[in-house]
């Protein structure tokens, strides 16, 4: 129950520049689509910042289409050029300061959906693939829900490669906390 669905820019000149075949308008209505059809899906995206021409507008843009998304997490980028591709060739008009700004503005965002969306979760009882040792703590074990949100999970080291149910006790940006269940 969860769909990576990239966006790279919320702005539909850059998507253009981005040599993108899709609009910003486009991109919104495959969302609405998919949460009418999946009502409790997660959805996560790439999204990146300070593309060669990139104004102000244009990254406020990014930000509407996330404020209207809200997406339960994202994989954010700083712009830097590939070889061989045609944008290696633009001239990189934003300076790595207002990148690195945007990129934090753009986080802080991502940051307060992805949280409200995992809040939904406190206190109930779901399934979770446990797939190692949490990194966070060496004592517990960590998997993913059936929307592939993380949480790190009191259990034996034994439930490794299981499903089990687990009740989300702590709900945070990155990660959810439970207990299992018995």
């Amino acid at each position: 129950n969860h769909i990576h669905f990239p966006l790279q820019s919320g702005s539909s000149r850059i998507l253009k520049l981005m040599n993108r075949k899709y609009t910003k308008e486009h991109y919104l209505e495959q969302v609405e689509m998919i949460r009418r059809i999946l009502p409790d899906v997660s959805i996560t995206t790439d999204i990146i910042v300070g593309f060669p021409g990139e104004t102000r507008e244009d990254f406020e843009d990014t930000l509407k289409v996330v404020n209207e998304c809200k997406y339960d997490g994202a994989f954010t980028f700083i712009f830097s050029p590939r070889e061989n591709t045609p944008a290696a060739s633009f001239e990189d008009n934003v300076s790595l300061k207002e990148k690195e700004d945007r990129l934090h503005e753009l986080n802080e965002l991502i940051n307060k959906y992805s949280k409200e969306s995992n809040l939904k979760m406190l206190n109930k009882s779901v399934k979770v693939l446990i797939t190692g040792v949490s990194e966070k703590d060496d004592t517990k074990v960590c998997g993913y829900t059936e929307n592939m949100k993380l949480v790190n999970v009191d259990a034996p080291k034994e439930d490794i490669g299981k499903i089990i149910n687990v009740k989300i006790t702590e709900a945070k940006s990155f990660s959810l906390d439970g207990i299992k269940e018995s």
